[in-house]
């Protein structure tokens, strides 16, 4: 049962936020949850919180913005631009 309220509750505050919000919420739970399963310990748990949260903050800024896609250039760098025709 507390379960189930703590998953109604997150659901709750997680509603009313823009994209962007909700890919680095998403991001930074499933990186937290990644990190510290694969390393056991807080710190790995923490490190995937970061990189999740930035991941998806920078994916959900991109679904905000109808016609854009994400791309990483030959040095790994990411960037924004349009996308190709039929997309």
């Amino acid at each position: 049962m507390k379960k189930a309220l703590v998953l109604v509750l997150l659901g709750l505050t997680v509603a009313g936020c823009t994209q962007t919000e909700k890919g680095a919420t998403i991001g930074a739970a499933s990186g937290a949850i990644i990190g510290g399963a694969v390393t056991g310990n807080v710190r790995g748990a923490a490190i995937g919180a970061a990189i999740g949260g930035v991941s998806g903050a920078i994916i959900g800024n991109v679904s905000d913005q109808p016609g854009q896609c994400y791309y990483r250039d030959r040095y790994g760098r990411r960037y924004i631009d349009s996308c190709p025709r039929g997309y």
